[in-house]
């Protein structure tokens, strides 16, 4: 049965530019020495980091890191937490720093921008690498959340500054805010939130409106691929979230259906364009 499908990449989707620089450097360096380290996953996409592994990127982490000398490393967009860079120093290990400019200057606000009793709370995924890297410019003295509920039978000073993992909702760290004032905290919002990320709701929430169904394709690690899946989802109930076109199910098309493809700030376009090429096969 032939579908007939009228098929539209959202053109604003795809890496975003944290993520296209630290592509961009590791291929240079792929491409002149054969091979690179690079500590942690480069992108929260599977398929991304298969496709840069076949050129020869290796993914190691940090226990690996502590073995490693006189190696090249790439910092991923997601940044690092002073102790890398300590041993990189041991272990003379050569930096290829590639974390995000936003990152950095969140990294660097949290370091030097308060007194050092000021209580630090930051709104982000437990584990991210992110929020790890942010947590050492603390010493591992901030409080990590990821939703508010934690916080319900903690502890907490009664003053404090707010931050957020960059890839957040801006909405839902305001709604943090607001609710934290309520309980009496005397609250010092930072809001960190990168806004080509935040930017990315009100042009999703445009484009899914246009088609019958969306595809929305994501890395299943990819926080702000769950952020963006959600407002596709509020906007237009006929979304799917796919990581290959493997994951594309028949079942959800009807004839002449016109079909938007959009994805997270860590989808490649080339992925998005198999997507695409696959849906048009019907």
């Amino acid at each position: 049965m032939s579908y007939n499908l009228s098929v539209t990449i959202d053109q604003s989707s795809g890496f975003c530019f944290g993520v296209v620089y630290a592509i961009e450097m590791a291929e240079d360096i792929l491409e002149s020495a054969g091979y690179l380290y690079c500590l942690g996953d480069i992108v929260h996409n599977d398929e991304e980091v298969l496709r840069l592994k076949q050129k020869g990127l290796i993914i190691i982490n940090h226990d690996d890191l502590q073995n490693l000398r006189n190696e090249k490393v790439l910092i991923r967009a997601h940044g690092e937490a002073p102790s890398t860079y300590e041993l990189a120093l041991q272990n003379n290990l050569t930096l290829i720093d590639a974390s995000c400019p936003v990152v950095l200057k969140l990294q660097n606000r949290i370091k030097n921008s308060h007194d050092e009793d000021e209580s630090i709370l930051i709104f982000g995924k437990h584990g991210h690498a992110e929020v790890i890297g942010l947590q050492g410019q603390t010493g591992g003295k901030a409080i990590v959340f990821q939703d508010l509920a934690e916080l319900d039978n903690r502890e907490l000073p009664q003053k404090f500054t707010l931050y957020s993992q960059t890839t957040k909702s801006t909405e839902k760290f305001y709604h943090i805010k607001e609710q934290l004032l309520s309980r009496g905290y005397e609250v010092k919002a930072n809001d960190t939130i990168c806004r080509q990320v935040s930017n990315r709701y009100d042009e999703l929430e445009a484009f899914v409106q246009k088609y019958d169904k969306v595809v929305f394709v994501s890395g299943k690690k990819s926080s702000n691929g769950k952020v963006l899946f959600d407002v596709c989802k509020k906007h237009n109930p006929e979304s799917f979230f796919v990581s290959t076109i493997e994951e594309i199910d028949k079942a959800w098309f009807r004839v002449n259906d016109k079909v938007g493809i959009c994805g997270a700030t860590s989808t490649p376009m080339w992925l998005m364009k198999q997507v695409k090429e696959e849906l048009e096969r019907y």
